[in-house]
């Protein structure tokens, strides 16, 4: 009996306490019930917003519009409106997808140590975003507004809201520039190259970029100069290392007084369609204690070629602009590839081969003339009378390019000289002579000026060209 008894008192205990879990289960499924929603529960004009913070666990930012928008804990620096807009946009009409109703543990949705809160104000009304966990089986987050609900979105704001200060900074823009009047480099060496299109100085119509180089207007290669102007657009100017700099700071940086700036002409079509003209300039130098090292070490010869390649810290500044950014070393040294030499033709003959209506050469003393005429078919060559396959002529002529550039004097012997007759009124002939100067090059002379050391073995190949053809 006794057993029996103890049995039906344990049976008591055990439908006692099943009718209070289900009991509290009730009343838990009461006071928080889940339901689907496609509710607007913030809806928040961008432009009425006068304060906006927010906290994340990497920073604390804070900022409040005046004529524009300001950061709280420094006046200096240079907010990006826009920026400020894409946040304040998410609230502009803020939806959910699911409503969890009188909540009362915040906890078990990250909201008692939200991974960000975010506070903004709009004239008498005061706004508290907080964001939770993330559930990862509804890919969504966590969101209370203190309504005493809790929310799932669908647009995570910690996508957006993750920012920290430098994410905020209005950075100086490099505008497009595909319209260019005038290029002027101020360095170590300093000269302006202005577009000129159907110029007189050249006699490759693609030339449009000419400087003044010993009293004479000469052409620069359009392609170079095309690819510099690509590398100064492409300069990504996102990583600043101040944006309020001092004197004492422009020293530091190297950009009191800059390895080079380059300012550049152009214009471009505003909203209006109207013309607009203006002039960008960008600064640059390599850190200071950095290039000297690297200076003392040349002089030194201590560095080896087998090293690995050298680091470079360089630096960028927009005209006259606050900002200074640290810049990547092949965008420093990219830019640095601005000299004449760097910029100007390397081919020995420019024109277009298509171009020649004869050849005058004299090789061993011995002097050969080879025709070009034009028909029907196109240019035909002959030699004596005899039509000429010229392919391997033309590729030795046209591979012909500088190594380096020199004005020396040659002082040994000629090895090939030609006479290029063109089909060009202002350039009828180019005179092109290569005279012997050590075993790996000789010495390039056109128009009667040393241009360029080239590559003996391609002076070789023309002269095994021609002896191809005056030969047989």
């Amino acid at each position: 009996m006794k057993r029996a008894k103890r049995i039906y008192i344990l049976l008591g205990i055990l439908a006692a306490a099943c009718a209070a879990t289900f009991i509290i289960l009730r009343v838990e499924e009461k006071k928080e019930q889940i339901r689907n929603s496609d509710e607007i529960i913030l809806e928040i004009a961008a432009d009425s917003v006068e304060s906006l913070s927010w906290e994340n666990e990497e920073t604390s930012l804070s900022f409040h519009k005046e004529d524009s928008w300001v950061y709280d804990d420094d006046s200096a620096f240079p907010v990006d409106d826009e920026k400020i807009g894409e946040l304040l946009a998410r609230f502009e009409s803020f939806g959910v997808s699911f409503i969890i109703e009188e909540v009362e543990d915040y906890g078990q949705y990250g909201l008692d140590d939200p991974v960000c809160t975010i506070s903004l104000s709009a004239g008498d009304q005061s706004y508290e975003i907080t964001l939770g966990d993330y559930s990862t089986m509804d890919s969504e987050r966590y969101v209370s507004i203190g309504d005493g609900n809790v929310y799932l979105v669908p647009e995570d704001p910690l996508d957006y809201f993750d920012a920290v200060l430098s994410d905020m900074i209005k950075n100086d823009e490099i505008p497009s520039l595909d319209t260019v009047s005038q290029i002027t480099f101020s360095g170590e060496e300093e000269y302006s190259a202005s577009y000129v299109e159907n110029s007189e100085d050249t006699y490759q119509p693609e030339d449009v970029y000419f400087t003044e180089q010993g009293g004479e207007s000469v052409p620069l290669d359009t392609e170079r100069v095309s690819s510099y102007l690509s590398s100064l657009s492409s300069l990504e100017l996102t990583d600043y290392v101040t944006y309020n700099a001092s004197q004492e700071e422009l020293s530091q940086y190297g950009l009191d007084s800059p390895e080079l700036t380059v300012a550049v002409d152009y214009s471009y079509e505003d909203e209006n369609g109207e013309t607009v003209s203006d002039t960008f300039s960008l600064s640059v130098s390599r850190d200071p204690e950095e290039a000297k090292e690297a200076v003392e070490e040349a002089q030194a010869q201590t560095t080896d070629s087998s090293e690995e390649e050298e680091e470079i810290t360089a630096y960028a500044r927009v005209g006259e602009s606050p900002i200074v950014y640290q810049i990547a070393g092949s965008g420093y040294e990219a830019l640095m590839q601005y000299a004449y030499n760097d910029l100007r033709h390397s081919e020995v003959l420019t024109a277009d081969f298509a171009d020649i209506t004869q050849l005058d050469i004299t090789l061993e003393e011995n002097q050969y003339t080879i025709s070009s005429e034009e028909t029907e078919e196109g240019r035909v060559c002959s030699y004596n009378g005899q039509e000429l396959d010229v392919t391997e002529l033309e590729s030795a002529l046209t591979a012909l390019t500088a190594d380096s550039f020199t004005d020396e004097e040659p002082s040994q012997k000629e090895e090939i000289s030609l006479t290029v007759h063109l089909d060009n009124e202002n350039f009828p002939t180019v005179e092109i002579v290569l005279y012997r100067y050590d075993g790996e090059h000789c010495l390039a002379q056109v128009d009667g000026k040393s241009f360029a050391l080239v590559s003996r073995s391609l002076a070789v190949d023309l002269i095994e060209a021609v002896n191809a053809i005056v030969l047989s």
